[in-house]
């Protein structure tokens, strides 16, 4: 089958790759001159583990080919994916979907032939409806089905996800749409893997609903953290205590500074809007992101505490290891690093950071930090060392050169990689997240 996919970002450009790789013909289509540019020369525009290697082994085999034409893009194709951004829209966190209804305005005006347009971007419920409209509205005489099919990817780990996926969702409304889906999916029913029919709403609202869920057990074990800290008992336990019962599971029960990243902070805001447009309050996601945008802040200040205090702290140097907001990506959106490093400037700590792939990205938005070429460089002369991303590169430092290369032997663990008997051991003053 040929597939086009408008947007190469993060979605598109893994998606891409994956249907490329299982023999699918790819064309990636981008406005972005500059980003199509650097993917012809084998430049990937984001970090993900074995990405580059995916792209460059099927643009060898001549199933993967880059665009800026939409009109070039999409002729021929039996399935046109829309995999554009859905940012939360300013002044009222709804998602914004002007690039989504600019492409399908797009797609309706170029359409050369019957096809499948597939909304593979985040969509609040009926934005298939919408682009359906346009569609129609562009005049088209090619019969055409709309459909959505979300993405489960978790960045640091998506081409493993889409590969070997955990279910593939469709909504469809027509049997044209279900059969197209079928055969674009069809590689992956070797490896069985589940593929669910529902109708289009349906589709739309299990990506929301899937990611507030997971935030909500973030945001759950990160309370029972707080409390931990309080009585004396151990969130790990606590969380291996519970996610034995495989009617709650052990996945997402890691405590540590909030979720960040760039699906749950905005697919939560924009259920909240979603629900509200209907009168349909949903207050247990209304409470989770409140919970998550305070913890971030509160844990700049378990930080100063370490420092002695708001008042002591001015003057001081923290160490900060790790800037994404999860490991294996240089996704910078919505990292809790951002809040904690803004509540050590704002107290007047110098703070130096390391990561091992988020630096670029983060250094507009961190200005008043100083980045560095290596952790132990940032670790020199700190009164504290602060871990906020759980990288690999920092669960076995040498614990004796960081204490020989620190002003003083502090360190905050908001990961709980280390355990506080060996951390101690080394003569670190040693404070982590619900281990009280």
């Amino acid at each position: 089958m040929k597939i086009a996919m408008v947007g190469s970002g993060y979605v598109g450009l893994v998606s891409g790759a994956c249907f490329a790789d299982f023999g699918h013909d790819v064309v990636c289509i981008d406005k972005d001159q500059s980003k199509i540019d650097r993917l012809h020369e084998g430049i990937m525009p984001i970090y993900e583990p074995g990405l580059a290697e995916l792209v460059g082994s099927n643009v060898k085999a001549g199933r993967l080919t880059f665009t800026t034409s939409l009109a070039e893009g999409i002729e021929g194709a039996d399935a046109i994916f829309i995999a554009v951004g859905t940012p939360s829209r300013r002044g009222d966190g709804h998602a914004d979907l002007s690039f989504v209804y600019a492409v399908a305005k797009e797609i309706g005006e170029n359409l050369a032939n019957d096809a499948v347009v597939v909304t593979k971007s985040t969509v609040p419920v009926g934005t298939g409806d919408e682009v359906e409209r346009i569609l129609k509205d562009s005049g088209t005489s090619h019969k055409f089905s709309v459909v959505s099919n979300p993405e489960f990817l978790r960045e640091g780990a998506a081409i493993g996800d889409f590969k070997r996926p955990d279910r593939i969702v469709i909504g469809a409304e027509d049997d044209f749409g279900r059969e197209v889906m079928r055969e674009v999916y069809r590689p992956l029913f070797l490896n069985e893997s589940p593929i669910l029919f529902t109708g289009r709403r349906t589709s739309e609202l299990i990506k929301y609903a899937a990611n507030a869920f997971l935030a909500t057990k973030i945001t759950f074990i990160n309370e029972m953290a707080d409390l931990c800290e309080k009585v004396g008992a151990d969130v790990q336990d606590v969380s291996r205590g519970i996610g034995m019962d495989n009617r709650i599971g052990s996945k997402f029960l890691h405590a540590g500074p909030g979720y960040g990243g760039s699906c749950f902070p905005k697919d939560t805001l924009a259920l909240l809007k979603t629900a509200e447009d209907y009168d349909s309050p949903t207050r247990i996601v209304e409470a989770v992101v409140k919970v998550n945008d305070t913890r971030k802040r509160a844990m700049g200040r378990k930080v100063l505490d370490a420092l002695g205090g708001a008042d002591a702290a001015r003057g001081k140097k923290v160490a900060l290891l790790g800037l994404t907001f999860k490991p294996n990506t240089d996704d910078m959106r919505d990292s809790p690093a951002i809040a904690v490093a803004q509540t050590l400037t704002d107290a007047g700590v110098k703070v130096e950071a390391y990561d091992p792939e988020g630096m670029e990205l983060a250094k507009p938005l961190m200005p008043e930090v100083t980045m560095v070429e290596d952790p132990y460089a940032a670790i020199k002369d700190a009164d504290v060392i602060a871990i906020v991303t759980e990288w690999d590169a920092f669960r076995a430092l040498d614990l004796t050169r960081v204490k020989d290369l620190a002003k003083a032997p502090v360190l905050v663990d908001l990961r709980n990689i280390y355990r506080p008997e060996d951390v101690r051991a080394a003569g670190f003053e040693y404070s982590s997240i619900g281990r009280g």
